[in-house]
């Protein structure tokens, strides 16, 4: 892994459920994050997701590619553009910086209004991190191989 590397883009569908939920999951229960009538009446066209739901959210990202063993040592977000139920939010992420087990990521998630979130974030690698990740997208690749050949029509490959 070096400075430059691009990480796999992560498309999000922005629920109904997923808002209130993780509005819930942070003990967040501002009106606006499950309430459409009173997110309307304080100018919202309808509920959007929470500061929280997006840390957790940005965090899965980093964890999904780095694996479980990575260590999130600071994660700094901003807001922008809300997630309303109905739109899509693609998490992006590029490597800025490795040095000393540590890798900073520059995290941008965008949706159809433009970018909700941009940020930082400072990733502890574990020793084998570029292994244990290689090993797993192969492990990954392999499986959905085997699903989809075991889904085909008998005499198909």
């Amino acid at each position: 892994m070096k400075a430059g590397d691009e990480l796999p883009a992560l498309t999000i569908p922005i629920t109904r459920t997923l808002i209130v939920a993780g509005a819930l999951a942070s003990r967040d229960y501002q009106d606006v994050h499950h309430d459409a009538e009173a997110a309307r009446e304080k100018g919202s066209p309808d509920i959007f997701m929470n500061i929280l739901t997006t840390n957790g959210l940005v965090g899965r990202y980093l964890t999904d590619h780095f694996g479980p063993r990575c260590v999130l040592r600071k994660v700094a977000i901003r807001l922008g553009a809300p997630n309303y139920p109905g739109d899509t939010m693609v998490l992006r992420g590029t490597v800025t910086e490795v040095s000393d087990g540590t890798a900073v990521v520059r995290v941008v998630g965008a949706n159809g209004l433009g970018n909700h979130v941009t940020g930082t974030a400072m990733v502890s690698l574990p020793d084998d991190a570029a292994m244990v990740s290689l090993q797993e997208d192969a492990a990954m690749v392999s499986l959905q191989e085997a699903t989809a050949t075991a889904s085909l029509p008998e005499g198909t490959e």
